[in-house]
């Protein structure tokens, strides 16, 4: 499993535990956590996210109750749901996002750009 979780930006003005369900979700879109798999332990985690324990039990929970992972009680979370999004179309991102990069576009524009792009869109 080559999991790249990090820990929380506790200033970033994003619930920490939304950052955390944001960053599981990332790596079963991205195929490094298939369906099936188990997540680490809560304990590594919380060490990993830097948060406190309840609040990485909390992001699980939210992500159990939307249907993404299962708990096994004294087991552990497992991915239930795999790839949410087609791999096509995640290719697609990346290969837009090294152009936008070659042609000096920065984040912050790019992200403008995507959400017009998004509103416009039919």
């Amino acid at each position: 499993m080559r999991v790249l979780f990090r820990a929380v930006d506790k200033h970033s003005g994003v619930p920490m535990y939304v950052q955390i369900m944001n960053a599981v979700k990332k790596e079963i879109i991205l195929g490094n956590l298939h369906e099936g798999e188990r997540l680490p332990p809560v304990r590594e985690l919380k060490d990993v996210f830097a948060v406190n324990v309840n609040t990485v039990i909390k992001a699980l929970e939210k992500l159990c109750e939307s249907g993404i992972l299962e708990a096994k009680h004294g087991i552990g979370h497992f991915v239930k749901k795999g790839r949410m999004i087609d791999p096509e179309a995640v290719e697609i991102l990346k290969k837009s996002v090294k152009e936008l990069k070659e042609s000096g576009v920065d984040l912050n524009t790019a992200t403008l750009i995507f959400e017009e792009v998004w509103r416009n869109a039919e």
